[in-house]
Formats: structure tokens, C-alpha cells, sequence
């Protein structure tokens, strides 16, 4: 209800507003989407989120843990226990122990043996090189490492080098090791892995070369072709429901597991006497071997998928014979995570989408981001879900279509109906109780900003014996009480459904029936009254006599003062500052009867316009007639002691 001399709504209010018509809405909402489709497919189809997925899928694989039991491989390492046996012999010298190693393995029962050394020199070579002279042992030391070479079953690795030029270069193990392999160069396994553009290794490739000639093979895919009978020539192998090509193209590694999953054995364990009786060679029986060093100081070791940290876990780093024995199980196995089909991701973009759209459309802004994180959560969890099935989902385009719609709807929104919520929340938000606000936006009434007249119950509440309190305490101590007593004392004018119009001091003025124009605003003030007076109390209490203990401050107590009638409401102020508040005659009063307070003595002076306002159910003390100033005649006051619950007017 508002007076006689109300300006109408203003002509941009959103209740003079008519709702857009159902086409035009239908085709804004199909546009957004179509856009953010084409936004979202546009940025993943240009790799732009690759990185950030990659992200995803390393977490994925932390997450997952142990994947799958290793079957096809073990590893021999030469670890510190090995190291610490022959501590004093170079590693040069160690082909005898090499040649027992490679013997006890193949007793063991193993099927393939794969020495993961770059054999650039041996004892013989490197005695001829420092110019020894002819001896037995320049001639012979390494005999028993060449015969295990040349019984078969067992093979070398190689690398490729790149120059300052950017050449390719072989480096091949030493020729009095290679030429004594069954097949020579076709035995050589290039031990190079393929690494991200972040430096972690995440795929492999069958083949390094197109060049038919070897060595041109990768150390899993030699093992796998020579395991499973293959021709190592062939231009495409099929192992399970996986081919894979003979051409130097990236797969996915199917990690069965972290750093560790592997099974390994000590070489000491394999140079021990009677080493066969050791129980834990049975795990060589059938098993692809790679002896490689595991010891303190070695460099071989790799970023994977698990070497990013993730809820707390440390990440780990890989050794590079446990990678290669993963590529290994990958082709073995024929299983590792595969991309979706090609039409897929998109689809998969499109309903993220679509759904997410109608989702924010149909809620409010902070609705609308909670469902939006929902959506989220969502996608990774769908993410994770298709990974432990081997499928790679791009979560992350699916993410962006959701933020992206979001966006879209909020950028819609603020050009209508949200940019009107948004202005009010800014205007009354601080003043006012969330309920109040959202009440005063569901009845699509707005205030007349340029001032109306209105009828409203203004309340001021004072502290009193401030100025003997305050100069007895520290000004931040002064902040401090302020501060903790003006938030206990504004809670119960907000929930009221009051409008805390300013702070004076350490005075509130409050308003009760505008913004929202309650008609109950005389018993709501009166309620608000009673319990700021209760909350002072309980702050001297609760707050003051334990901050400041001993300081003789004076007791804690408050003075409300509370007047009805029409006053002047709208943006008051300067081009620079301007302020939403109320003034007039109403608004003076409300100040003097406060200031009785001191005077009569009463907690709450009340005019007798409000009181017969609030309706039945106010108990009253003292009644009187007053003097203010600023006005002629007397106002009658009265001292009010409490209030009875009326259901209706709380309604």
C-alpha cells in the first residue's frame, strides 16, 4: 500500500515489463547452444585442451591403483644388493656374472630374456683400448656372456641419438655382441621411449622406423612378435582385439599399476649358490626377463601418469625397464585405454550441453552454480567410470561446454530478468534480510527511486553512557565492542523483515515497511524492539563483562526509540554519494523518542501511532505525553514491556 502522492513504477522496472514472447526465447536458448557447441568442438578438435585432459588422465590412473595383475614379465635388477656383492668390480667386468645370470634364467624356465644395457664396450675391447697387449683374458674373459648371446633367447638393446643437426643416429651394442645373435640386427630391440610434450610417458610406438632394416623395432614390440611367433616384418600385428601397426605410431601404455607392480628379483639372488632352490625364481617360469639396473644413482627413471600427486599421495617416478615391461603386458594383453570413436566426444559435448542449458535456465544464479559444479563432478565421475573400462573420455571438453553454458545463460539472464535481481541485490542486499530481498523480487514491485511517500515505522536504537565507555577503552577495543554489538543487534531487524537504513554512530535506524511494504510493519518493529533490547543484554554478558573485565566500565544497556507514520523514501544523496533511505517528519520523531529513553528511563519508548498500529497484544508500562523537539503539541509515548505472537500479523 503505498500514499496518495506515490509516483507510478518506473517505466524500466521489471514489472512494466512483459515477458518475451515463447519463439523468441526458444530461439535464443537453441542459438546459445548451438554456439557453445561450436565453441566447445572447436577448441577440442584444435587440441587446445589435450593438456588439460592429460591432467585427468593421470589422476585417473592414481586413483585406480594396481589395474591388472603383471603376466607376461619380471625383472631382474641389478639393485644395491647386487651392487654391494661386487662393489669392486667395474661393470665392465661383469660379464661372467651376466653369463651366470643368463644361464640361471633360462633354467628358471623363462621365455624371453631382453638385457636392457647399451653394451658400448666390453672387457676384451676395453683391455685391447688401453693397450694391455694380446693376453688370454683380452681374448676370452667375455666367452661365457657370448655364448649365452648366441644360444638364443636372448637380446640386446640399442638407442637412437639425435646430433646438434637434428639426425637420427644408432647406437648399437658393441660388435662382438651383436654379430654373435642368432639374427644379428633383427635381436637388437631400440629401448627409446616416446615422451609428451610435458616430458611424461604416456604412449609407445611398435616401430621407430619405417625403414624395413633392423634394428627398427621397440623393445615391447621384438618381445611380443617373438613370444607370440609373429613376423617381425609384417605391416600390422593383431594380438587380442588390439592391432597394432609396424610404423613408428603412438598407443596408449595399459600401466597394469604404480611404480612397483612389477615383480622384481635381485641379480644377487641369481648369482647365490644353488640359486635355483630359491623359491622366488619360480616367478621367472614363462616370463618375459629384463635385466636392467634399479640401484641408487642410476638416471634411467621416467615421469608417468603416477609421478603427479593426487589427494595427499606423492607421485613416484618409473624406472625405465618397469616402463617397458608395461608396453610389454600392453601388447601382450592387447588392452589399454582407447579413445572414444571419432563421433562420440561430440555427442557427448552436445547433451552435456544441452541438458546443462536447460538446467540454468530454469534456476537462479547461485542454484544455477551449484547444479553447474553438480554437472561437473558429473563428468569426471563419467570420466574415471569409462576409464576403468579402457575408454578415454575428454572430460574436459565436456566441462567447458557446461562453463561455457553457464556463461551464456548468466550473459542472458543480465540483460533481463537477472540484471534486475542483480540491481536490487546491490541496492538493498546490505540493508535487508535475504528473505526481504527475495520477497520484495517475487512480488514485482519495485521502489520508486525518485522518492515516494510511505507508511513505515522507523526505529533508532543508541548505546547509552557510549561516550564513559569509550573513553575508557582502546580505540581498536572501541571498534571491536561496536562491531560485535551492532551484528548482534541488526539480526533481529533483519529477521523482522526491517531495513537497517544506516549507522549513525553508535545509533541504528531501521525502517519496517519498505522496501517491501509489509502491512504488519508497526508490531514487526515492535518485535525487532523487544528482542534488540534482549540482545544487549545478553552482549553485556556474554561479550562485555568477559573482553573487559575489571576496566570499571559502566553497565551495558540500549535505548529504543520507535515512530509510525509517512515518510519520504528513495535515492537521497550528491551525484558522488547517494544513499536508499527515509526521511521527514516520521523519521524525526522516531530520533527524539529515542533520545527520551535516558530521560524517562524506559528501554523502549514507543509512540502511542505505533502502538495502536500494532494492533492487540502489546503490553505497556508507563504512558505519558512529550514534548520533542522540531514539532509542536505533545506526542504521547509509551514504555513497552513485551508483545503476544499474533499468527496473522506474522504471516
Amino acid at each position: 500500500m503505498t500514499a496518495a502522492g506515490n509516483h507510478p513504477p518506473a517505466p524500466d522496472s521489471l514489472a512494466g515489463r512483459r515477458a518475451a514472447p515463447p519463439l523468441r526465447k526458444t530461439l535464443t536458448r537453441l542459438l546459445l547452444v548451438l554456439f557453445v557447441c561450436l565453441l566447445t568442438g572447436g577448441v577440442w578438435w584444435a587440441g587446445w585442451t589435450d593438456n588439460f585432459d592429460s591432467q585427468y588422465y593421470d589422476i585417473w590412473h592414481a586413483l585406480a591403483g594396481v589395474r591388472n595383475q603383471p603376466r607376461h614379465t619380471v625383472i631382474v635388477a641389478v639393485d644395491d644388493e647386487a651392487l654391494l656383492l661386487y662393489r669392486d668390480e667395474p661393470l665392465v667386468f661383469w660379464g661372467p656374472h651376466f653369463a651366470r645370470a643368463l644361464e640361471v634364467i633360462r633354467a628358471a624356465g623363462a621365455r624371453l630374456t631382453v638385457m636392457d644395457y647399451l653394451f658400448t664396450v666390453s672387457a676384451e675391447s676395453w683391455l685391447r683400448k688401453i693397450e694391455l697387449g694380446e693376453s688370454e683374458t683380452s681374448r676370452t674373459f667375455d666367452v661365457p656372456l657370448r655364448e649365452q648371446f648366441a644360444s638364443g633367447r636372448v637380446f640386446l638393446t640399442g638407442a637412437v641419438a639425435t646430433d646438434k643437426q637434428g639426425r637420427a643416429e644408432l647406437l648399437l651394442p658393441i660388435q662382438d655382441y651383436f654379430f654373435v645373435l642368432p639374427d644379428g640386427l633383427a635381436d637388437i630391440a631400440l629401448a627409446n621411449l616416446y615422451t609428451d610434450p610435458d616430458g611424461a610417458v604416456r604412449r609407445f610406438m611398435p616401430a621407430l622406423f619405417r625403414s624395413p632394416d633392423p634394428p627398427r623395432l621397440s623393445v615391447a614390440a621384438l618381445m611380443a612378435v617373438h613370444v607370440l611367433g609373429l613376423d617381425p616384418a609384417a605391416p600390422e600385428w593383431k594380438i587380442g582385439r588390439a592391432r597394432f601397426a609396424n610404423a613408428p605410431q603412438t598407443y596408449p601404455i595399459g600401466f597394469i599399476g604404480p611404480p612397483g607392480t612389477v615383480p622384481r628379483v635381485s641379480l644377487a639372488a641369481l648369482l647365490a649358490p644353488n640359486a635355483l632352490q630359491n623359491p622366488s625364481l619360480r616367478l621367472l617360469k614363462d616370463k618375459i626377463v629384463i635385466i636392467a639396473s634399479e640401484h641408487v644413482g642410476v638416471q634411467d627413471i621416467h615421469l608417468t601418469p603416477y609421478a603427479r600427486g593426487f589427494l595427499g599421495n606423492r607421485g613416484k617416478v618409473m624406472t625405465g625397464p618397469e616402463v617397458h615391461a608395461n608396453i610389454i603386458e600392453t601388447m601382450l594383453t592387447g588392452r589399454y585405454p582407447r579413445p572414444l570413436p571419432a563421433w562420440l566426444p561430440p555427442l557427448c559435448f552436445a547433451l552435456a550441453i544441452v541438458l546443462s542449458t536447460a538446467f540454468f535456465f530454469r534456476l537462479r544464479l547461485w542454484p544455477g552454480l551449484l547444479a553447474g559444479l553438480g554437472l561437473l563432478v558429473a563428468a569426471a565421475l563419467s570420466g574415471y567410470i569409462l576409464f576403468r573400462l579402457d575408454w578415454v573420455l575428454p572430460v574436459v571438453g565436456m566441462q567447458q561446454g557446461v562453463v561455457l553454458s553457464y556463461l551464456g545463460v548468466l550473459a542472458t539472464k543480465l540483460t533481463g530478468e537477472e540484471k534486475e535481481r542483480t540491481r536490487l541485490r546491490g541496492m538493498f542486499g546490505q540493508y535487508v534480510s535475504d528473505e526481504v530481498v527475495e520477497k520484495l523480487l517475487a512480488s514485482g514491485l519495485r521502489p520508486d527511486l525518485g522518492g515516494e511517500t510511505l507508511p513505515v515505522t522507523v526505529l533508532f536504537a543508541d548505546i547509552r553512557n557510549f561516550t564513559t565507555i569509550s573513553e575508557r577503552l582502546s580505540a581498536s577495543e572501541v571498534v571491536e565492542m561496536l562491531n560485535a554489538y551492532l551484528e548482534r543487534a541488526c539480526e533481529p531487524i533483519l529477521k523482522a523483515g526491517g531495513t537497517v537504513d544506516k549507522f549513525i554512530g553508535d545509533s541504528i535506524m531501521a525502517i519496517f515497511g519498505s522496501p517491501v511494504p509489509h502491512p504488519d510493519h508497526a508490531r514487526r518493529a515492535l518485535r525487532a524492539a523487544l528482542d534488540v533490547v534482549e540482545a544487549a543484554r545478553d552482549f553485556e554478558k556474554d561479550f562485555m563483562k568477559k573482553q573487559f573485565a575489571g576496566r570499571g566500565l559502566p553497565d551495558f544497556r540500549i535505548g529504543v526509540g520507535l515512530h509510525t507514520g509517512p515518510a519520504v523514501i528513495g535515492n537521497i544523496g550528491s551525484q558522488k554519494r547517494i544513499e536508499f533511505t527515509a526521511i521527514g517528519d516520521t523519521v524525526n520523531i522516531a530520533s527524539r523518542l529515542e533520545g527520551l529513553t535516558k530521560e524517562l528511563g524506559w528501554p523502549i519508548v514507543a509512540s502511542s501511532e505505533t502502538v495502536d498500529a500494532a494492533g492487540p497484544g502489546v503490553a505497556v508500562g508507563g504512558r505519558r505525553g512529550a514534548q520533542v523537539k522540531g514539532r509542536l503539541g505533545e506526542v504521547q509515548v509509551v514504555e513497552i514491556l513485551n508483545l503476544e505472537e499474533n499468527e496473522e500479523a506474522q504471516s
